[in-house]
């Protein structure tokens, strides 16, 4: 049976305001600091994100600063400090503390960096009986002695590994050794590596280690979904994600502020109500970002690690990461957002085929078993949608007075169906329509398309020597055709034509869109062939000890070429390969033309030959020109001169 409140000997004025906010029992890690024979220890807790901390260490500090009673006297100076990395997590801690705290009539300051020091300033000077801040302003607080720590009774550092990591370690040593000896320091970390033991060791007086066996299992309540995605879905598989679960607030975690920058706006685009949370925004911007999510005004927010460390939002159940995290620890951190105080949440990770590994790698070491799957398709998102839909409690409800007429009138206009088609298109008017997805296969490769099938050959004038180039062919023939890369099966470039294949069933269709005499564009002409073309393989580019022949230097038997360095995305592309032909404006060519134009002597010397020896010469040009007009200049001026002087 889970301990209660009265089973703690919380301070009663704590144990009305805890119930006041709905629990009547404690987590594992409050009720282990808030034990009798702890008393006045210093205490060293492993903590994971989401375990309810925050309360804890305000239970455990409560005897320190209270004693026998069960409210504040009037504030004077600081009786504890708080010390945490971020604004976000310093501002959520004192939120916290303040309904903890407020029928105990506890002053409560903040003082952290981006806000008016000089208001935190004349806060202080008025009183308060607890403070939470950030390492950087605390210290400059405590260096113009606006911050007086000789009465402080306890100090707490939360996430302690997390402000080591930011580098705040001079900081959290300069406060430390400002605040009295005889105080208690209770640290708070998720883990403890060397680092924070070492501090421990220098700042805490025989500290005792508290343990749960929460730890054991961490993140229990999250469920881990690892999904599959093809290179170029991630965005689209985002938004299936999001549309999919339907979370009442979601958050997804970018590595780059870039990224945050641009699925805020896609995000937007789309119809979700987002918010961005990065770096580069003021603290204000920040704040009005973290109320719009509490509010409700805002579902999504999307965030880089920094900004997002510690923030708690209400009823976040999907956590999802847009791109991997750098390590475990940041997996683990990202994720504890959601699942948060018994809470059920859901940790999605979009991987795309190369960072298979990574993401099973960062998964084993983080001790976490994800389900493996595809990203929700469009199909999977519309049948949710329809689940939804139909379990809705709203059908369960009676019609009230205000609705019989409106009701009565709808069945007497429209027939049921009718009815029934309407609210169904009112209904999905409201919901972000969702993306087609390219297949994935359960391995994390993508899958390879089904066989082409039947197919006939066409040739078109002009090749290699030409310099034609398959990922230009292509949506030229698309284009003149009316068909699509699917009806294409393959583009083969020769050294004087190119074979390009059409699916059979398309066939007509492309023939009659082309007209008789199969134009493509001016100069460029189809022919359909009989049969299969005979394809051979190109030579491979700067062969280094080749001539352009393909024979060895020095004579010797012709060795033939393997497949992988015979064959470019200029003269190859294959509809069974699943590539996009790329789409890189080649040199020396129009956007538009099937061939690029380049003088004869550019073969000789190549491309970049060619434009050092150009660069050179305008060079040259313009420093000839620049010395003739010197010289003219100064021819002038002697004329001028010589005609003052007479």
């Amino acid at each position: 049976m889970d301990p209660t409140i009265e089973d703690n000997a919380v301070i009663k004025t704590l144990s009305d305001a805890i119930k006041a906010r709905g629990y009547d029992t404690l987590t594992p890690v409050q009720e282990a600091v808030t034990q009798p024979e702890l008393g006045e220890a210093d205490l060293l807790v492993s903590a994971q994100t989401g375990s309810g901390k925050t309360v804890g260490f305000g239970l455990a500090i409560a005897p320190t600063l209270l004693g026998d009673m069960e409210r504040f006297p009037k504030a004077s100076k600081p009786l504890a400090l708080i010390i945490a990395p971020t604004r976000e997590l310093a501002l959520q801690v004192k939120r916290e503390l303040e309904w903890l705290y407020g029928k105990a009539g506890a002053t409560i300051a903040s003082c952290v960096g981006g806000m008016d020091m000089r208001d935190e300033r004349r806060t202080l000077e008025r009183g308060a009986h607890i403070v939470v801040g950030t390492p950087g302003r605390l210290r400059d607080h405590i260096g113009r002695r606006s911050l007086n720590m000789n009465a402080l009774r306890a100090v707490v550092l939360d996430e302690a590994d997390e402000m080591l990591d930011l580098g705040f370690r001079e900081d959290l040593e300069m406060i430390l050794g400002e605040a009295p000896e005889d105080r208690r320091t209770l640290m708070f970390s998720a883990t403890v590596p060397r680092s924070i033991a070492t501090l421990a060791q220098h700042y805490q007086k025989d500290a005792v280690r508290v343990t749960t066996k929460a730890e054991a299992s961490q993140h229990s309540d999250i469920e881990y979904r690892a999904m599959n995605v093809s290179a170029r879905d991630g965005e689209n598989a985002i938004i299936n994600v999001l549309r999919f679960y339907e979370s009442p607030t979601a958050i997804v975690f970018c590595n780059t502020r870039a990224m945050v920058n641009r699925l805020t706006t896609r995000f937007s685009n789309r119809g979700f109500s987002v918010v961005a949370l990065s770096g580069e925004l003021s603290q204000n911007e920040r704040t009005h970002a973290l109320q719009a999510m509490r509010d409700g005004r805002a579902r999504v927010c999307i965030a880089t690690d920094v900004a997002a460390r510690g923030i708690d939002l209400p009823n976040l159940e999907l956590v999802i990461h847009a791109e991997l995290p750098s390590s475990h620890e940041t997996l683990l951190h990202r994720s504890g957002r959601t699942g948060r105080a018994g809470r059920k949440g859901v940790s999605a990770l979009i991987v795309p085929a190369k960072s298979r590994r990574k993401a099973e790698r960062i998964l084993k070491s983080a001790k976490v078993t994800a389900e493996w799957s595809d990203a929700p398709s469009a199909d999977a998102v519309i049948a949710r949608d329809e689940e939804r839909l139909m379990n809705d409690p709203t059908w369960q409800q009676d019609i009230s007075e205000k609705e019989q007429a409106g009701a009565q009138k709808l069945a007497e206009l429209y027939s049921a169906e009718q009815i029934a088609a309407a609210y169904l298109r009112l209904y999905n008017s409201r919901q972000s329509a969702p993306e087609e997805l390219s297949a994935s296969g359960s391995d994390g490769a993508p899958q390879k398309r089904a066989a082409f099938g039947a197919s006939v050959w066409f040739s078109l004038a002009g090749g290699r020597k030409d310099n034609a180039e398959a990922r230009r062919i292509l949506p030229m023939i698309c284009k003149a055709g009316g068909i699509t890369k699917e009806d294409v099966g393959a583009i083969r470039v020769q050294q004087n034509e190119t074979f390009i294949e059409i699916r059979k069933s398309s066939v007509d269709a492309f023939v009659k869109a082309m007209g008789p005499d199969l134009n493509v564009e001016a100069g460029a002409t189809l022919i359909q062939l009989d049969k299969a073309p005979k394809i051979t393989a190109s030579p491979r580019p700067n062969s280094g000890g080749r001539h352009r022949d393909n024979k060895p230097r020095g004579g010797g038997k012709e060795k033939p070429q393997s497949r992988s360095h015979t064959r470019s995305d200029k003269d190859y592309w294959d509809h069974n390969s699943g590539q996009e032909p790329s789409k890189k404006r080649p040199k020396g060519g129009s956007k538009s033309a099937p061939f690029a134009k380049k003088r004869p002597e550019d073969d000789l010397l190549g491309d970049g030959a060619v434009k050092r020896l150009k660069k050179k010469s305008e060079s040259r040009a313009a420093k000839g020109k620049s010395k003739a007009a010197i010289a003219k200049g100064k021819r002038k001026k002697a004329r001028t001169k010589a005609e003052r002087s007479k």
